[in-house]
């Protein structure tokens, strides 16, 4: 009684700010609420019975569209490539997870119309000042929230509802392993990452060509400072169908021109640059984005996506940003005609670095 009393003094000392408010003669009178208007489910319990029916027969409709959709998935595979297969792919998964979140949304949109309490309240504005009783208040309003809509002991509704919930998510799920690639017996590495990143179009002897025109490029022609986008001389050959944008993914190259005495070079990779001209992957060790924008005056490659930068003189090494690696060196050299030539494939991954670590 005493916590009652002290309750009912914080509320009349609590007094708010008049702010601009102007005190009218004759104000808008409240009109208060409309009579409430009693449902049929609400007056007849066979009315009642056939609207939690169908509000469980929609959850479990829901249930089967997203089993469909999943079932779908395997049963139209897109493996082939043709366009008949791709589109009956989408189509009927398409249908199963629009029959999932549709019978969700109109299952959970008649459960509230009708049978959940529709009666209207109004809620005074009060200061908000933590008290026992507020907390009180709170988890009586929970459990009156749960008697009205009757979630508690509608259990065919209830269940329903978490099964199509759960199911709603699989077909998402199941979705993602078609973003992979998948091995087959022709190619077993097909569906591996590392394997696949491993190795690119580059060879030896493979002239370096200019993207996207293909040009081949003679070393005379590469100035100091200059940068050049290079692409391996075989992947014109290549159509869009026989996969020319991944090939190129993974193989394109930026290569800069610096004095030889500014390269930091180890022993072991004295013979990848030629006369300062060096190659390092195009494809940024971070998430992939594409590492373009060369700074002829301090040697750094800048990824414009998050910002890694890369020495160019120190084996492109990462100085600033999230890379965790340095850029994949392409080992170059010239031919008998003085046009620049691979040595041999990357001798690492390109890419993320995520991919090393298998």
């Amino acid at each position: 009684m005493a916590h009652d009393d002290d309750s009912q003094a914080l509320d009349r000392a609590y007094q708010p700010s008049p702010g601009l408010g102007v005190a009218v003669s004759d104000p808008v009178q409240n009109p208060g609420l409309p009579p409430h208007r009693e449902r049929m489910t609400d007056k007849d319990p066979r009315a009642e019975k056939a609207a939690v029916r169908t509000v469980y027969t929609l959850f479990y409709l829901s249930l089967a569209g997203s089993i469909w959709a999943v079932a779908a998935y395997m049963l139209f595979p897109i493996e082939s490539g043709a366009l008949i297969d791709i589109r009956q792919n989408n189509l009927f998964i398409g249908l199963g997870i629009a029959l999932a979140l549709l019978a969700l949304g109109i299952g959970a949109i008649h459960w509230s119309k009708a049978l959940m309490s529709d009666k209207e309240h109004i809620e005074h504005r009060h200061p908000t000042r933590g008290r026992d009783s507020t907390r009180e208040a709170a988890i009586k309003a929970f459990a009156d929230a749960n008697e009205e809509s009757g979630f508690g002991r509608r259990t065919m509704i209830r269940n329903s509802l978490f099964a199509a919930l759960v199911a709603s998510i699989i077909p998402g799920v199941t979705l993602f392993r078609g973003l992979a690639p998948h091995s087959t017996a022709e190619n077993p590495e097909a569906g591996d990452p590392v394997a696949l990143l491993k190795q690119t179009m580059w060879d030896k002897g493979m002239r370096l060509v200019r993207d996207p025109d293909g040009t081949p490029i003679r070393a005379a022609d590469v100035t100091l400072g200059s940068a050049f986008h290079v692409i391996p001389e075989e992947l014109a050959n290549l159509s869009h169908h026989d996969g020319y944008l991944e090939e190129k993914a993974k193989a394109i190259v930026l290569m800069m021109r610096l004095r030889p005495e500014q390269l930091i070079e180890s022993e072991e990779r004295k013979d990848w640059s030629y006369d300062g001209i060096v190659a390092y992957s195009k494809v940024c060790t971070h998430v992939g984005c594409p590492v373009a924008l060369y700074e002829q005056q301090t040697h750094h490659l800048l990824c414009p996506c998050h910002q890694s930068q890369f020495d160019v003189t120190d084996h492109a090494k990462v100085i600033f940003g999230p890379a965790a690696r340095p850029l994949p060196q392409l080992p170059i050299t010239v031919d008998d005609e003085g046009y620049l030539i691979a040595r041999s494939d990357f001798t690492e991954p390109v890419g993320p670095s995520f991919w090393e670590r298998h």
